[in-house]
């Protein structure tokens, strides 16, 4: 019979209590004129859509692999090849931004690649890793093999998140300090939103989202902004100079139009209508009007969203270049993804990604997956 620990009968114990409560609800509500069962809907739809959200999120994070392998990196075994891949001269030097707004210090393979890949096209520039977890920790950084790894790039700074800092002289230092803004249902997914056009209106510079894979140079897209499909922009990329109109707009919609229950509403959809209103425009297409662009889908989502599964399938070379010669970087989109197993040796497009353009994280991912193969046997 399996043991049942503290905490599962603590959860066991919630699951049974929530419904008696709906039951109660219900009574009371019953009891009392027939609109406030509109209420009662709302409220059950609303405690549902939670739950299922925060357990799809929860389960993610516990599908990440923790393996108890060597948190120690030797940066001559693992980073051999040159940093810069690019093939052309770099452009004039801006900052890369890539934030973690959760409490999260144990990177994925994927974070490890997306920051690995944006160091090794932008030598030039600082590729500055912010990260919540971080903040109340000492000045070292947490025993992990990507922060090792990373560290084998000169380029790459793994900095605390101070959020009140970041928002300060800014909209959004009030909202944020209102803390029940805290417990809607897609506020991780909100505080990453606000913090991308926060550091692009204060520093400028590039955000990436951390399941990119950095293929060329981006400096060269300034003020920009990508389609992800049609009549679609989404902010996973972001080129902008520093104290851009664009981003000041932004950053009063969020404020002034906010709505933190609407998934996207605060993410694509604000970038969507604040670019509509900024060109005058009912359509959005591949355009580039008062100096900010709307680049078309395949610079930086070749892959569309619909079509995910396309990552693991397999591809040749000739394909591969075919699919990637306008691209500049590939959104994995890593929320539809993470629970799709990897064959790392095989020829599917996110493993030849990996191995062409994070290297050293491919190596580790090899290594890791041999040492376990061993372990089961």
């Amino acid at each position: 019979m399996m043991a049942v620990s503290g905490e599962q009968a603590l959860a066991g114990e919630r699951m049974i209590r929530m419904p008696s409560c709906l039951l109660k609800l219900t009574r009371v509500v019953l009891s009392h004129k027939p609109w406030a069962l509109f209420f009662l809907i709302f409220v059950f739809i609303s405690f549902t859509y939670h739950k299922f959200y925060w357990g799809i999120w929860e389960d993610s994070e516990n599908r990440l692999p923790t393996y108890d392998l060597s948190a120690e990196i030797v940066c001559a075994h693992y980073v051999t090849s040159p940093i810069n891949i690019s093939g052309e001269p770099p452009p004039s030097a801006g900052n890369v931004f890539f934030v973690e707004t959760s409490e999260q210090t144990s990177p994925s393979y994927l974070f490890s690649c997306s920051v690995e890949s944006a160091a090794r096209t932008h030598p030039e520039s600082r590729v500055v890793v912010l990260m919540k977890g971080l903040a109340k920790e000492n000045a070292s950084l947490p025993k992990h093999w990507a922060f090792s790894l990373l560290r084998c790039f000169p380029n790459v700074e793994i900095q605390p998140l101070n959020l009140t800092e970041l928002f300060s002289g800014t909209p959004l230092a009030q909202w944020y300090v209102q803390h029940q803004r805290h417990q809607e249902p897609h506020f991780l997914a909100v505080l990453s939103d606000a913090c991308r056009i926060v550091l692009m209106w204060k520093f400028g510079g590039i955000y990436l989202d951390t399941d990119f894979i950095v293929l060329k140079n981006l400096q060269n897209l300034t003020n920009a902004l990508g389609i992800q499909d049609h009549d679609v922009l989404n902010g996973a990329f972001l080129s902008f100079k520093s104290k851009h109109k664009f981003m000041e707009l932004c950053m009063q919609d969020f404020v002034e139009d906010y709505n933190g229950w609407v998934w996207g509403h605060q993410g694509p959809e604000l970038l969507t209508r604040v670019f509509k209103k900024w060109c005058n425009i009912k359509t959005i297409e591949t355009m580039s009007c008062q100096g900010v662009s709307a680049l078309a889908p395949d610079v930086v989502y070749p892959i569309p969203w619909q079509d995910w599964k396309k990552l693991f399938e397999a591809v040749s070379a000739s394909e591969l270049h075919q699919l990637l010669k306008n691209t500049y970087a590939v959104h994995i989109w890593n929320k539809l993804s993470h629970g799709t197993k990897l064959e790392i040796h095989s020829q599917a497009l996110l493993a030849q990604l990996y191995s062409q353009f994070c290297p050293a994280t491919y190596a580790k991912m090899k290594e890791d997956s041999e040492v376990l193969s061993k372990r089961a046997v």
